[in-house]
């Protein structure tokens, strides 16, 4: 009886409800991107192998200094940057992660009945988001990320 419970898709002492699918959608449908992923491996490993094959093997101390577009090295890799050019970096971050955010909710707000709830518990999210978002730009700008002295 316990091997029929599993087998059958109904789980024991769950008021034998059957078990939903796994996957919902089929696997054909992921092959674009199967071959995009194929296509980005194999063009990086050509490049690699081909550059090795093809490319120039000339060692020497020129060759093995620091280039700096054609510009003689200045001092040492080793230097330390300002925290603003890391503050920037973090809100560049928070913007671009708020786009990812904004465009599928922006795709599925207006399917929504604007009349129920459910609309408003939408807007009420985004809203927040943005505010968090606008919250950071302020607190950067405050603490003068912003200005390049």
């Amino acid at each position: 009886m316990h091997g029929c419970l599993t087998s059958c898709g109904v789980l024991p002492g769950a008021l034998n409800l059957p078990m939903p699918p796994l996957a919902a959608t089929e696997v054909g449908s992921y092959a674009p991107v199967l071959l995009l992923i194929i296509m980005a491996i194999t063009f990086a490993v050509a490049n690699v192998v081909l550059s090795r094959i093809f490319g120039p093997r000339r060692e020497g101390n020129i060759k093995a200094t620091t280039y700096e577009s054609g510009m003689d090295p200045v001092g040492t890799a080793r230097k330390r940057f300002n925290v603003r050019f890391y503050l920037i970096a973090m809100i560049f971050l928070v913007f671009d992660i708020e786009i990812i955010f904004l465009y599928p909710w922006a795709a599925t707000f207006p399917n929504i009945d604007h009349s129920t709830d459910q609309a408003m518990i939408w807007l009420a999210r985004i809203f927040f988001f943005m505010l968090t978002t606008v919250i950071a730009y302020i607190y950067g700008y405050r603490k003068g990320v912003f200005k390049f002295d």
